[in-house]
């Protein structure tokens, strides 16, 4: 299936990217990030991490359909 990932803060430096489309061949956000971690090796284990599935936070074990946008947000640090 085909998605579009957006990236953001630490995730966006690591990927070189602010946004791609991205072949999946699992089913959930959980599946999608430990196959863009292996790619990037973007240093966040998941735990440290929120996921939004078409701008609305959603479980690291939704299932994802093709056409969906996901985001993975983390923690940012504000002054």
């Amino acid at each position: 299936m085909k998605l579009t990932v957006i990236y953001f803060a630490q995730l966006k430096d690591r990927s070189g990217r602010s946004s791609e489309e991205v072949e999946l061949t699992g089913s959930t956000a959980s599946d999608l990030y430990h196959s863009l971690d292996g790619r990037y090796h973007f240093g966040l284990e998941r735990d440290h991490l929120r996921v939004a599935i078409n701008e609305e936070y959603a479980d690291w074990h939704s299932t994802l359909k093709d056409g969906d946008s996901v985001s993975f947000i983390p923690p940012v640090a504000g002054g």
